[in-house]
């Protein structure tokens, strides 16, 4: 590796390592946790959690379009506005991870902090999680995802965000282009997010403001650091364009189940020099030790394990379906809810929606077992 890329890729890994700390400690110390939230309003009527992480999406959003400002293309290069829409990916993906989340006690982000402050069965999931994740991504899962799952996607001929899908029918001559109907889309979707996220009291106490408006900045940190300072015009080995440091060569943001599966692969393969810390892993790595630290530092730490045989059970098939779904949906809570939302992205919506639907049919499914 050139001199100066090693330096740009350890900037990107290094800087992925303090954005995964500052969501660590932000999220253990607010509790953020989009299960936890659809469970507060199923249970309690409590929005609180859930205006976090409203939130957390607008503050994402704003950022990320400031992002795009200062540099133009960098989220068209990401994965999330691809063309082709995977319709049923989206669907089964989503469907299956929000089941997955609520039978396992929390999504992938919300598993790593857990696992930090101590709790064994967090630890049992993530290493299933990540299991299932690398089987879906290049294992015995794969040929499902890619043969039939993704067989059925719509080639929709530009960007999947909104504004360049609201630019085909603005009429010929109105100036209206995807440039300018983004930012203005970005603005006025993030109004409305922060308007339902600071409407009550308890949403704007200082706790929930923390997990809020870090995570958002997390997510448009993570946008400027591998699309912005580990940009490179001309790749020194390609003469090509190329983002440094990240796993798929391309912009990447926050998100919490491929990395879990490249994070495992790192460690079942040391010794493979043509593989190393990028900015995923780091991500994860510093949210565990983000939520260590918090943990130590306030007395919270302690060892948890699995009451019995059903509870094991329930948090195993939850993790399963949380990395085949996550990888399958092309995110998680985080990676689809906040960062592939603050990138306006179609396929980001979609899956949120299938998402909370999971949730819900899981809530019923435990409401069912409880008699």
């Amino acid at each position: 590796m050139p001199a100066e890329i090693q330096v740009l890729h350890h900037w990107v890994v290094w800087g992925g390592l303090a954005i995964g700390l500052a969501f660590g400690i932000a999220a253990a110390h607010s509790h953020f946790c989009t299960m936890g939230a659809l469970a507060d309003i199923a249970n309690m009527g409590d929005w609180t959690r859930m205006r976090m992480w409203f939130l957390a999406m607008a503050v994402a959003l704003l950022g990320a379009t400031g992002v795009e400002a200062m540099q133009p293309g960098v989220l068209d290069a990401s994965m999330y506005r691809m063309t082709r829409l995977n319709v049923l990916s989206h669907a089964v993906g989503g469907l299956l991870f929000g089941f997955g989340m609520v039978i396992a006690s929390g999504c992938g982000a919300r598993t790593l902090i857990r696992a930090g402050a101590g709790n064994l069965k967090s630890l049992v999931v993530a290493i299933v999680l990540a299991l299932a994740a690398s089987m879906t991504l290049r294992g015995a899962l794969a040929p499902l995802r890619v043969n039939v799952l993704d067989a059925l996607s719509i080639d929709l001929g530009r960007a999947q965000d909104l504004g360049s899908l609201l630019a085909a029918f603005m009429p010929a001559g109105s100036g209206l282009d995807a440039s300018l109907l983004r930012p203005g889309l970005a603005i006025g979707i993030a109004a409305v997010l922060a308007f339902f996220g600071l409407r009550t009291a308890d949403a704007r106490a200082p706790a929930a403001l923390v997990g809020g408006v870090v995570t958002g900045l997390a997510v448009a940190a993570g946008w400027y650091l591998t699309g912005s300072v580990g940009f490179v015009e001309e790749h020194p080995d390609t003469l090509q364009e190329a983002w440094i440091g990240t796993s798929a060569g391309r912009p990447e943001s926050l998100t919490f189940v491929g990395p879990q599966a490249y994070t495992l692969d790192l460690l079942l393969l040391w010794t493979d020099r043509s593989r190393g810390v990028t900015f995923g892993i780091a991500t994860v790595l510093g949210t565990i030790l983000g939520s260590l630290a918090h943990a130590l530092f306030t007395g919270r730490f302690r060892f948890e394990g699995f009451r019995n045989a059903e509870d094991t059970g329930n948090h195993l098939v939850g993790a399963l379906l949380m990395g085949f779904g996550g990888v399958t949906a092309m995110g998680c809570t985080v990676g689809q809810g906040i960062t592939g939302v603050s990138t306006l992205a179609l396929g980001a919506f979609l899956t949120l929606a299938f998402i909370v639907l999971g949730a819900r049919l899981a809530f019923r499914y435990l409401e069912w077992r409880a008699g």
